[in-house]
């Protein structure tokens, strides 16, 4: 067993990404794109998308990725089109019932310290970028 230390969680977010490409595998979209397009599905409004993009992403080329969507007709100004919303649906659906049995054996309550601890780490790492970037 690895001990929760950056070790599991890079081990584990790398086994998941694996598992993501393939899904995505045969659909045109890489995995930035893939993770552009549902941070767009998730977007309330507030601000600017490019901005919402931008800083959820951590990545400087947010704005090709959002462009690129563009171009395929993915996207149209802040929102998804109706071709981009399904291709998201399919996508989460697929990636939900391959990974459906991977959470099901997991404790309600290790869920939610899971949860608890995988948040505080992001807060941090976020803080961290934060304070290194200004």
């Amino acid at each position: 067993m690895i001990p929760f230390t950056p070790q599991l969680i890079g081990q584990t977010e790398k086994a998941l990404h694996a598992l993501l490409l393939t899904v995505l595998a045969g659909r045109d979209l890489s995995e930035r794109e893939w993770v552009t397009l549902r941070l767009v599905s998730q977007h309330d409004g507030a601000g600017t998308l490019d901005a919402f993009v931008a800083e959820r992403l951590h990545d400087p080329e947010a704005g090709r990725f959002l462009a690129t969507l563009r171009d395929r007709g993915l996207l149209d100004g802040a929102a998804l089109t109706p071709s981009g919303t399904t291709l998201s649906a399919e996508i989460g659906e697929e990636i939900a019932a391959l990974t459906g049995p991977v959470w099901s054996g997991i404790d309600e309550n290790d869920v939610e310290a899971a949860a608890r601890a995988l948040n505080h780490i992001l807060g941090g790492t976020l803080a961290l970028l934060r304070t290194t970037r200004a």
